[in-house]
């Protein structure tokens, strides 16, 4: 089995806050308990002064008991997400509403019921009777909006207002680019200014990859974990952990699909070397980077005519024929080469076919017909 430890500390790094982050939670916590001492303080000062020192000292221990009450469960409740808070800001909001206009229509009738012996409304059991339609409407919008808290939005007729993302797009990566590798090589360069994201399930099909029993696949999933590893150590570049905890994937199972939705959801484009991937986001209208693409745009251009220095390393599929390699790996036939087999010379340039597999360059050796 793969080293689980390091397994951990790979998911733990990437769900940790950044550095800047940190601090500025620190500042503010430490700015609240400064701000809670002080009404403490100020609230003992204020009742010693009206010779109440007993009931300031006991005002003083409440507010220092609800701040630290505060402040603690702020630290233990980790893993905040905003749609959570919102869902019970906005579930409270209606619940005191929809309370409100209940009993608004419910209180004559309470009215008739609940009275005293001299024939008169009952205010306390009226009370009671409020605040308890209250609390139930306050639990059931709570309890509603949480549950379909992914697919809460605030709609208007014939409006809704979705979030909107600014700036570039962001980066799915996908399990064969981060075994790959070289998506780590051009983070290096400090050329991508956009956010990378890795899916929870696909860190976990690493994981998967990388506790296989067969050596070449357990090889493979180590990898991307270093890579991995490497990215997030890389201050070049921003790398999240996404959760893909949302309403439209829970239905998808698949790896590749799920990559696709998420994409959709984050208005961000998908980063592959899987040729199948590549088509099915061309066909789902989703932005895709293809790595081997994108290598192969980057390869040397020749023209016909050009002169291009090359080594022959082995005989061609034709009679006569020789075969090299330039260093970003294009293969170049070279006409009447093969007597030249392990010799370096110098070719000219006759024409570059394109291929899907990517570019092939034909040559004949300078001085021969």
């Amino acid at each position: 089995m793969f080293n689980k430890k390091f397994q951990e500390w790979v998911m733990r790094g990437f769900g940790a806050t950044a550095p800047s982050g940190k601090i500025l939670l620190l500042i503010l916590r430490g700015m609240f308990v400064a701000l809670v001492i002080s009404i403490a303080t100020g609230a003992l000062y204020y009742y010693d002064l009206n010779h109440m020192f007993a009931d300031g000292l006991l005002v003083f221990g409440m507010v220092l008991f609800i701040g630290v009450v505060t402040v603690s469960v702020d630290v233990l409740a980790k893993n905040k997400q905003i749609t959570t808070i919102s869902a019970l800001y906005f579930g409270l909001l209606m619940g005191f509403l929809l309370g409100t206009l209940l009993w608004m229509a419910l209180e004559p009738i309470f009215q008739i019921y609940l009275r005293t012996s001299r024939d008169q409304p009952d205010l306390e059991r009226l009370q009671f009777a409020r605040l308890f339609i209250t609390l139930i409407c306050c639990y059931v919008c709570v309890s509603t909006l949480i549950q379909t808290k992914d697919e809460f939005r605030f709609i208007i007729p014939y409006v809704e207002f979705s979030k909107k993302l600014k700036g570039a797009k962001p980066l799915v990566l996908d399990t064969s680019v981060i075994i790959d590798g070289r998506i780590a090589d051009i983070c290096d360069t400090g050329i991508i200014d956009t956010k990378l994201i890795v899916p929870r399930f696909v860190l976990q099909e690493l994981q998967g990859i990388a506790d296989s029993s067969d050596k070449i696949k357990r090889n493979r999933g180590r990898r991307g974990l270093d890579i991995l590893k490497r990215m997030q150590t890389n201050s070049k570049v921003e790398l999240q952990m996404h959760e893909a905890n949302l309403a439209e994937l829970r239905n998808v199972q698949k790896v590749d699909e799920r990559l696709v939705v998420l994409a959709k959801v984050v208005n961000g484009r998908v980063v592959t070397n899987d040729f199948n991937l590549n088509k099915i986001c061309q066909l789902q209208g989703v932005d895709v980077i293809n790595l081997n693409e994108l290598a192969n745009a980057l390869k040397v251009v020749a023209l016909p005519g050009e002169a291009l220095p090359i080594k022959i390393v082995k005989q061609g599929d034709q009679i006569g024929q020789g075969v090299g390699y330039l260093d970003d790996g294009t293969m170049v036939v070279v006409e009447q080469g093969r007597s030249a087999i392990g010799q370096e010379v110098s070719i000219t340039v006759t024409s570059v076919l394109q291929t899907p597999a990517g570019r092939m360059i034909f040559g004949k050796i300078d001085g021969r017909a």
